[in-house]
């Protein structure tokens, strides 16, 4: 399996930003992603649309989990090992019976093939430059900045 030609800082943001909102909304994690160097969307699936003040608490919850210098591991553990404790419902289904699961700290835990930054203190800052929900779907675009 190939890597995705992700920017790893970018791409490690987009781990924290989906958990953040997994556990904030209880959403599940992004259905559509396209994860870039200067700017990035996520979209997720949301029954009503958000407030402001709900976007500004989104950033403080991902900029205080990457200033907790958070180590970004990867392992190598069975299909079956694997969905005990990740969502493995978007894996492909010729993905084999080894997966790798990409972890930040114990705040998440996810099966990814990209490249990600070695602890999340090399990322500065994390900002929603925009945010739309439209039908049941809200886009998040943001961009962040690096030590």
């Amino acid at each position: 399996m190939s890597e995705k030609n992700y920017y790893p800082p970018m791409h490690t943001v987009e781990h924290v930003l989906n958990q953040t909102m997994v556990r904030m909304f209880n959403c599940g994690r992004s259905f559509n992603a396209h994860i870039e160097r200067k700017k990035s969307k996520c979209d997720y699936r949301l029954s009503s649309p958000i407030t402001d003040k709900q976007v500004k608490e989104i950033e403080r919850v991902v900029n205080e989990e990457l200033s907790k210098n958070h180590s970004v591991t990867e392992q190598f553990v069975t299909l079956e090992e694997a969905k005990k404790f990740v969502d493995t419902s978007k894996l492909p289904e010729d993905v084999g019976e080894t997966i790798r699961i990409v972890s930040i700290g114990d705040y998440d835990h996810c099966a990814c093939i990209g490249p990600h930054v070695s602890n999340t203190s090399e990322i500065r800052t994390f900002t929603i430059t925009t945010y739309s929900w439209e039908n049941g779907i809200l886009r998040l675009r943001f961009k962040i900045t690096e030590n």
